[in-house]
Order: C-alpha cells, then sequence, then structure tokens
C-alpha cells in the first residue's frame, strides 16, 4: 500500500473514512491501518486499499481488469488493485456499484 518506511497521515485517515462511509450501505465495510495506508475489508475480506498518497483502489481480477481499464483506472504496482477514478469517487450510486463488483471479485 505504501513504500518501506511510509508513515500514516491523517490524510490517509481521511481517505478511508470517507470510502468507508460513502459505502457503509453495503452493510459491514471497515478499515485498518496497514502499510502507511488502510485495507478496506466486507466482512472480513479486503476488498480495497487507500495508499500512503491517499489514493483509492478497489481489488480486480481477470473479469474486471478491461472494465477497470476502460474507466481510467490505474494498476497499483504489482498488486491486483485498480484506482478509483475522480468520477466514480463523486458519484454515489456508480461507487456503489463499484463496491459492490470488487467485493464479488474479492470473494471468489
Amino acid at each position: 500500500m505504501g513504500r518501506k518506511g511510509d508513515k500514516h497521515t491523517s490524510e490517509v485517515q481521511a481517505a478511508a473514512d470517507s470510502l468507508v462511509a460513502s459505502i457503509s450501505s453495503l452493510g459491514d465495510v471497515t478499515s485498518k491501518k496497514m502499510f502507511g495506508g488502510h485495507g478496506i475489508f466486507h466482512e472480513g475480506t479486503m476488498f480495497g486499499i487507500i495508499d500512503s498518497s491517499g489514493k483509492a483502489f478497489f481489488k480486480s481480477n481477470e473479469f474486471l481488469i478491461d472494465r477497470f481499464e476502460a474507466a481510467g483506472s490505474e494498476k497499483h504496482g504489482r498488486m491486483p488493485y485498480f484506482s478509483i477514478p475522480e468520477s466514480v469517487l463523486n458519484n454515489q450510486s456508480e461507487l456503489i456499484e463499484w463496491a459492490n463488483t470488487a467485493i464479488r471479485g474479492s470473494k471468489g
């Protein structure tokens, strides 16, 4: 989620809190500090991250990569997480849809 030595910041905490609040209608959505960022979980399964710069990503799989890339998402290093475009973050119904897709993909 971050580079070695990255420190957790108030901006990262605020980004995690905002994302969790925005998708809380999906049920048990929580965040946990991890490596200078946050993991985003649904019922204990990680499906998203906030990196050490405060940027949000959702987990993808081989069936979702094309959709994420078509929307302008960028892959987070070697991990199977793709950035959430600002247009999605600013559209509640679309954000819920993306989160649901990431959750389903994470749970197999």
